[in-house]
């Protein structure tokens, strides 16, 4: 898995075209302030054992709103960090999980409509905890 983590002090994702059918339609945007965005990339070795990749980045996100005194944290699905990718579906499901787990510890978890492209706004800060690339 591949992350790449910003914080902003505002985030609106818009979705555009839909790449994947066998997802929900969705027209409306999302606006969020404060959060940590994680935009990420779930290659095919990650399936292999899902609770553990899910237990790694729910780690790196906890730390990253814990330095960035935050609860609310986007989870974005970004697969361009990397040549191989994880089935659509099954990635999914690493994003559905990690939003159940940091739901019920009290965080404020977003995941942005899935199979989508996007128009982005972001408005990142110029601190040097607002960018950070994790790989595990």
């Amino acid at each position: 898995m591949k992350v790449l983590l910003f914080y902003a002090d505002k985030f609106t994702c818009t979705p555009t075209i839909k790449t994947l059918e066998s997802f929900p339609e969705v027209k409306e945007k999302t606006s969020i302030e404060k959060a940590v965005l994680a935009f990420i990339h779930v290659e095919p070795k990650d399936l292999e054992d899902k609770n553990k990749t899910v237990t790694k980045l729910i780690k790196n996100l906890k730390w990253m709103m814990n330095k960035l005194n935050t609860n609310t944290v986007v989870l974005h699905s970004f697969a361009h960090l990397a040549s191989e990718k994880a089935d659509p579906e099954e990635s999914f499901e690493i994003f559905q999980n990690a939003f159940d787990r940091l739901a019920g510890s009290g965080y404020n978890p977003v995941i942005t409509p899935y199979g989508y492209f996007h128009d982005l706004d972001m408005q990142l800060p110029g601190n040097p905890m607002a960018r950070i690339f994790k790989e595990f």
